[in-house]
Formats: structure tokens, C-alpha cells, sequence
């Protein structure tokens, strides 16, 4: 008798870190509902009972006792169905694990090989990593269990649970979005899937967490490297679909070449049990017709829903139900502020402008058309009386010097200070607005414009910054952001006539020199070779290596580049090391 397909449920979930009861809670739902769609199987990202990443909870015993406590709790609820949960297993030491949950208890777990200690990860600070692969029967399948990093690397385990007879391999992860992450690691689990003639179900983290975003993008992909099934990218969602493992088997037994290397691995993994499941009677058939795979979203589009769940998720997460930010008339605030908004909604954003004697009148217009456009609060809080106390309360100390800097950072502080005062009085986020390409350069004033509590586009270089609010714009048929504000020459409007290009290279410039130091670690002569100017060069990277102190006092941001500053991007602060 020909064996029946598997069906699989992936659940896409949105983990709190430390909020182990309601994790729990949702674990639970998604077995009952995975349940009640006929899976065979069901699967939960990587440490999705404590969220990821935990960090430091990790090394409190209490932390990992309640974690247990909660994995023995939900394994009371796996029946009929086999539930992979990810679970930070204590035993000897601490391992990222995947607990197997079946006939109501705890049935083992398989301990993840490869340890990723680079960019934004420090799992052998935490871990132990496990020794060997491992299986599971279920109703006659055998199903490779890996978690994340373990599938990155080609070879074992995956491939050692494949030539074990692994049909099916499922992946736990919490794999951290960058830009065009997602279309990455599926073309590479596609290869994986064609190497070990395997079919291979993804299931992954979505949801923000501090600098962190998760996209989810959760996939089943056949042994051909055909995708099968795909969940959408930023949101929840409960992923159904059927894997024939008949069809895996035929396409090994025509691969001649497999045979030796099989017989090899004869006992080079862990089998942790058979369970039997059986289809439930009554279970509905599925139909791929009716829900094909979800679309990808296209590179602006998939980065612009990136930061909305960041800044959703960061503000929600810590309590925040209101956002405040100083609206310039500038690009930048007016990018903050349509993510913002389609975060938190209108009625839960207030736009403050603050204007100055050297304060343009297009720019205070656009300001006003923009909070009206959107449908926020706007608060105009003029500046010029407290300019000029500041002036008055300096001028013994500094009478004899001309004007400079000092005078213009005033401006920068004194608007920061009036948007922590409303963040403390109200109980209001505080949404910086600087780029990734004035942060690289320390183009900010310390404890003024930098003053906040989540940096929504630190990440995001300046050129991107015009990119994503021309695409949010589009998207409203033209009809939020004033037009001039994508051609009006950037200029932070703290004195007269000042544009941004008077103290540095144009941005185009800029971000690509920016674009070879920081995201690609390029030296000088690197960079002269691209036909980038020595004098550009030799500026911006001066700029760069002398603004680390700025950098470390910034608040957190979303990450969206593959070196963001912070978690990936680690430099000394005092260091004499230049280029």
C-alpha cells in the first residue's frame, strides 16, 4: 500500500523574549489549530517558547526551570499530532533544542549542531552545541530535525539524516531579516532540498525584536527545490501543506550514487521515536489552488514593511501605545513619520515642529500638509525664547568668540529636551530620525536630534530613505508626501542658507563610499580603485572612524543592512587605527 502524503503545519509566530506564559499560550493555539486543519506535524521556530534571542535570561536557572515547566505543559496537548517546539533544553550545560511533543509528554529532543557566533549572533556565549543529527518517525515518514544554522552550513546534520532515510527535513529558525534576506535563504534551501534529494519544511520566527526584524517567509519545498507552499513575509501566519514522501523515495532509488555514502552513514544520527498519527477522520482536503504560495514582496517594498514591524513591535512590546517625533519638513522625519503611522495608526502619533529663525517657510508648509495628510496630531512648539536664553545664560562665558557649532547644536538639544518632556509627561516614545549615512559620519548632535528611544532608519542610508517614501507615497497615489520635499536640497536648517552638501560629499557620494567601508570593511586604496575621489575618501572615513563615540549613545534601530551598527558592526571606540 502506496504511503499516503505528510501533512505539515508550520506556525509563523510572533515570540515575545521573556514572555514564556504567553508563548505557551500561543504554542498551544497553534497545536489545536494545526490540529484541527489534519497535520501530522507541527513546528515552532527556533527557542520560540522564550523568544530570540534571550541573551543573558539564558544564564538564570530560574529562566530555563520555567521554560521546562511550560515545554511539559504544552507536551500534555500534543495528541494526535507530533509538535516540534524550539525550547532552551538544561541538562549538563544549555542547548538550543527542539523539543519532539507527542501522546501528551515530552518524548526527546535534538540539540542544534552549528552555533552561529558572527554579525548579530553570540550562541556560543550561551550554548553547548549538540553531537549528531536526529529523526522521528511519524506515521511511517522519516522527518530530519535541524534548527537555523544547522541547514546554512552543507553537510551534516542535514545531510547525515537524509542518507539515514530523513524524507523530510524541518527547520526550525529565527533567522534575523536584512534586505533581500528572505529570497536568499530560500534559493538556498532550494539547493539544499535538490542536494539530499530531500524535501525541506521551514518554519520561521516572525515579529521585531529590539534592533532584530524576523520576517518569517516560512516555506515547504519539495526534493526538486520546488516550493510547495510559502507563508507571507512580516505578519503570523499558520502554514498548511502536504509533502508525498513516495515521490522522495523513487527520486533516491533512480540517484544510484547515493547508495554508498547511505550505507556509510548507517547509525551517524539519533532515531528519538515512531509516532503514530493517522489522518484524523473528517479532515478537508487540501486544495493548492486555493491558497498558492504568498508573493514575495520586491526589495523596497519587503524593507519598508521591515521597519513598520520593527517600530510596531518595539513600542507594543515595551508598552508604548503613542510615538512622538520632531517633524522637520525634511525627508527623514517625514519617513519616520509615515512609518510611524503605519505602525501605530494616526490617532497614536503626534508630529511636534519646532521651528527656528532659520526655519524655512517651505519647510514648516510641508511639515503641516504632511501631519494633515496623514491624519496625526501636530504640535508647533517655537524655539526662538529658548535660543535666546541660552544665549543670555552663555554670553559671560562666551563673549570674545564668534558664533559656530555650539550655537547650532543648541538648537538640535533644546528640540530634543522639549520631545523628552512630552515623552515624560505623556508617556510617549520618542522617535529619533537620523540615517544610517549621517550616523556613519556623525553628522548629528549628541543629546539633540539623537535623543530618543527607538531610531527607527539608523540603519537606513539616505538615498534609501528617499526610495522608501517615494514608495509609501505611491502607494497612496501620490497624495501623502508634498512633492518638494523629494527635490528641496537636504539641510538641517540651523543657520542661514546651510545645506547638508557644505559639510559633506553629495549623498550619492557618500553612501557609496559609506556602502564599501562600513558594510563591506573596504580600505582606502579599495576604494580609490572604484573611482572614488582620494579627497571624498579620505574625508569620509576620518568622519567615520572618529564618530564611534556618537554611535555607542545612539538609541537601538532596526536593522535592515548586513552591517548594522551595533550588534554586527563592533569598533573600538579609542583607536588609532585609520582607513
Amino acid at each position: 500500500m502506496m504511503q499516503p502524503p505528510l501533512r505539515i503545519a508550520l506556525s509563523q509566530m510572533n515570540a515575545v523574549v521573556g514572555d514564556i506564559a504567553g508563548n505557551e499560550a500561543k504554542i498551544a493555539e497553534g497545536i489545536a489549530a494545526a490540529r484541527d486543519a489534519g497535520a501530522q506535524l507541527v513546528c515552532f521556530p527556533e527557542l520560540a517558547l522564550t523568544g530570540y534571542p534571550p541573551e543573558d535570561l539564558l544564564l538564570k536557572e530560574h529562566f530555563l526551570a520555567d521554560a521546562r515547566a511550560a515545554l511539559e505543559r504544552l507536551a500534555e496537548q500534543a495528541r494526535a499530532i507530533v509538535a516540534v517546539v524550539g525550547y532552551p533544553e538544561r541538562a549538563e550545560d544549555v542547548h538550543n533544542a527542539a523539543g519532539v511533543l507527542a501522546d501528551g509528554r515530552l518524548q526527546a529532543s535534538y540539540r542544534k549542531l552549528h552555533l552561529p557566533n558572527y554579525g548579530v549572533f553570540d550562541e556560543l556565549r550561551y550554548f553547548q552545541p549538540g553531537q549528531r543529527g536526529a529523526t522521528i518517525e511519524v506515521d511511517g515518514v522519516t522527518v530530519g530535525l535541524t534548527i537555523c544554522e544547522d541547514v546554512w552550513q552543507p553537510g551534516p546534520p542535514l545531510s547525515d539524516e537524509a542518507l539515514s532515510g530523513a524524507r523530510v527535513i524541518v527547520n526550525l529558525s529565527a533567522s534575523p531579516y536584512d534586505a533581500g534576506k528572505g529570497a536568499r535563504r530560500e534559493r538556498m534551501l532550494q539547493q539544499r532540498a535538490r542536494d539530499e534529494l530531500a524535501a525541506v519544511a521551514f518554519c520561521g520566527l516572525v515579529g521585531g525584536q529590539d534592533e532584530l526584524v524576523f520576517d518569517g517567509h516560512s516555506l515547504l519545498i519539495d526534493h526538486e527545490g520546488t516550493v510547495l507552499a510559502r507563508a507571507p513575509q512580516f505578519q503570523e501566519a499558520l502554514l498548511v501543506a502536504e509533502v508525498d514522501p513516495v515521490t522522495v523515495g523513487s527520486a533516491r532509488l533512480r540517484d544510484t550514487r547515493r547508495r554508498a555514502p547511505a550505507a556509510a552513514a548507517h547509525g551517524s544520527v539519533d532515531q528519538l521515536g515512531s509516532f503514530t498519527v493517522g489522518r484524523p477522520s473528517g479532515a478537508r482536503a487540501l486544495d493548492a489552488a486555493i491558497a498558492p504560495p504568498a508573493a514575495g514582496l520586491g526589495p523596497v517594498e519587503e524593507i519598508y514593511a521591515a521597519l513598520v514591524l520593527g517600530t510596531r513591535d518595539y513600542a507594543r512590546k515595551n508598552g508604548f501605545c503613542h510615538a512622538v517625533l520632531g517633524l522637520s519638513g525634511g525627508i527623514d522625519s517625514t519617513l519616520v513619520a509615515l512609518i510611524a503611522v503605519d505602525a501605530l495608526g494616526a490617532d497614536c502619533v503626534t508630529c511636534v515642529t519646532m521651528p527656528s529663525p532659520y526655519s524655512s517657510k517651505a519647510t514648516r508648509g510641508d511639515a503641516h500638509r504632511l501631519a494633515q495628510n496623514l491624519g496625526s496630531e501636530l504640535l508647533e512648539l517655537p524655539i526662538e525664547p529658548m535660543m535666546r536664553a541660552f544665549d543670555v545664560g552663555l554670553s559671560d562665558v562666551f563673549a570674545g568668540r564668534e558664533r559656530d557649532v555650539t550655537e547650532e547644536n543648541l538648537q538640535a538639544r533644546i528640540r530634543g529636551n522639549l520631545l523628552m518632556a512630552l515623552s515624560n509627561k505623556f508617556g510617549w516614545l520618542v522617535l529619533t530620525t537620523g540615517n544610517k549615512s549621517e550616523m556613519s559620519v556623525g553628522y548629528s548632535t549628541l543629546y539633540g536630534d539623537s535623543a530618543g528611544g527607538f531610531a527607527v532608519i539608523k540603519d537606513v542610508p539616505k538615498q534609501l530613505v528617499y526610495r522608501l517614501a517615494r514608495h509609501r507615497d505611491e502607494r497612496a497615489g501620490g497624495a501623502l508626501v508634498p512633492s518638494e520635499l523629494f527635490t528641496r536640497a537636504p539641510s538641517a536648517e540651523l543657520r542661514e542658507d546651510q545645506r547638508d552638501d557644505q559639510s559633506l560629499p553629495p549623498y550619492e557620494i557618500l553612501d557609496a563610499i559609506l556602502e564599501g567601508y562600513v558594510e563591506h570593511d573596504l580600505g582606502r586604496e579599495q576604494l580609490l580603485a572604484r573611482g572614488l575621489r582620494a579627497e571624498d575618501v579620505d574625508r569620509v572615513l576620518g568622519l567615520v572612524d572618529v564618530a564611534e563615540y556618537k554611535r555607542r549613545q545612539q538609541p537601538p534601530g532596526i536593522k535592515i543592512t548586513t552591517r548594522a551598527f551595533g550588534r554586527d558592526r563592533r569598533v573600538p571606540i579609542t583607536n588609532r587605527y585609520r582607513g
